[in-house]
């Protein structure tokens, strides 16, 4: 990415707030220490998901909250995420069938265009785009910093969920920020992709971007594990909400996929629950299997955010995401971005009285998930 000169009379001010106690304090002295190493800046690509604005509040035309988490690898992951979510409020909150018609026909649009905002009852909703990019310094791709939120009591079972991805997160660039992140958000206004590697189309809506949405508002960091291949890093998971979170996918990793995609252990294996640790417990571990139970004992008795694991290094990655924004609110997908499928039907057919059809006849709505969240 590169940068250019700004324009002026464009942009919203940034407002500075002071610090907020000791522990901000400790907080914003740690994000200064990332900034000020801070060699380079490494885009992984766009993430995309949904925000929502109540029409009728007066005084909030600047905010909007996410109703869909913003790391959906495509636009129309997130078209499909906003779908879902809207046809189980008809299923389960529409209050009469006039709701249910205003949303059922919202669903219909969902299934049958590529459509990035729409109003359903009085809400405005709108399919974002963040870029996700991470900081190098000195040591590498940035890793977890002290001061990121952590367990007191770390917790590895990974049956147990965490709070999920932008849960509760209203976005507002008027909000006022602390003198650090107004620096941030300051040096990442003009950023914009540069180089042979990008195709044209996309170097021109990027460029186009830094007019028509030239203010940015940074989300909450998240984290995933990433592996070094040669001299470059490949993403190895998803994104998390923790660096523990994080963690848990490389414990299981580890001990779990890896030894089974290398053939360690039987992927038809009786025990489905069988790994790393149970099978050297019983003393008929190889020695490779061994070595990656000993990696990620390490992994939990150090917190470690890199291990090295038979030539392959892993490593919990800081990933930072940043959204544009511009006179009309965030920025929406570009014409340069690419769905990696059409618009579907995802849920079976209900009518206003709130009955599922399904294709087999059972119109036993037990059978349908209780929950958007599942699916989103």
């Amino acid at each position: 990415m590169g940068h250019r000169d700004e324009g002026g009379g464009r942009m919203r001010p940034i407002v500075v707030r002071q610090l907020r106690g000791p522990v901000e304090a400790v907080t914003e002295a740690d994000a200064l220490d990332a900034i000020l190493d801070e060699r380079a800046v490494l885009v992984r690509g766009p993430l995309f998901g949904v925000v929502a604005q109540d029409t009728g509040a007066a005084g909030d035309a600047s905010r909007w909250r996410v109703v869909v988490p913003v790391v959906a690898g495509c636009p129309q992951e997130a078209r499909d995420s906003l779908n879902s979510l809207l046809w189980f409020r008809a299923k389960d909150d529409a209050e009469d069938r006039a709701e249910r018609r205003a949303l059922l026909a919202a669903v219909a649009r969902l299934e049958s265009e590529r459509v990035d905002e729409l109003t359903v009852l009085g809400t405005r909703y709108r399919v974002v785009r963040a870029e996700e990019y991470t900081a190098a310094g000195p040591d590498g791709i940035e890793r977890p910093r002290p001061t990121d939120p952590e367990p007191s009591v770390p917790n590895w079972d990974r049956g147990v969920r965490e709070p999920g991805i932008d849960d509760g997160l209203v976005l507002d660039p008027e909000a006022a920020v602390t003198p650090v992140q107004a620096a941030e958000r300051l040096a990442r206004r003009q950023l914009a992709y540069n180089g042979a590697r990008f195709p044209e189309d996309v170097l021109d809506d990027s460029e186009r971007a830094l007019d028509t949405h030239p203010d940015v508002v940074l989300l909450p960091a998240l984290f995933r594990i990433v592996e070094q291949d040669g001299d470059a890093w490949k993403a190895a998971s998803g994104l998390h909400p923790s660096a523990h979170e994080a963690r848990k996918t490389l414990d299981f990793s580890l001990t779990w996929f890896e030894p089974r995609r290398l053939g360690l252990i039987p992927w038809d294996v009786e025990d489905r629950n069988a790994d790393a640790r149970t099978v050297t417990a019983k003393g008929t571990a190889t020695a490779e299997l061994a070595t990656y139970a000993e990696a990620a004992d390490r992994l939990r008795a150090e917190h470690a955010n890199r291990i090295e694991v038979l030539g392959t290094v892993h490593q919990v990655c800081r990933a930072r995401r940043l959204l544009r924004w511009g006179p009309d609110g965030p920025e929406g997908p570009r014409p340069s971005d690419i769905d990696s499928h059409p618009p579907e039907r995802i849920r079976p057919p209900m009518d206003e009285d709130g009955t599922v059809h399904y294709e087999g006849g059972d119109e036993d709505e037990d059978e349908v998930e209780t929950s958007p969240e599942t699916q989103i």
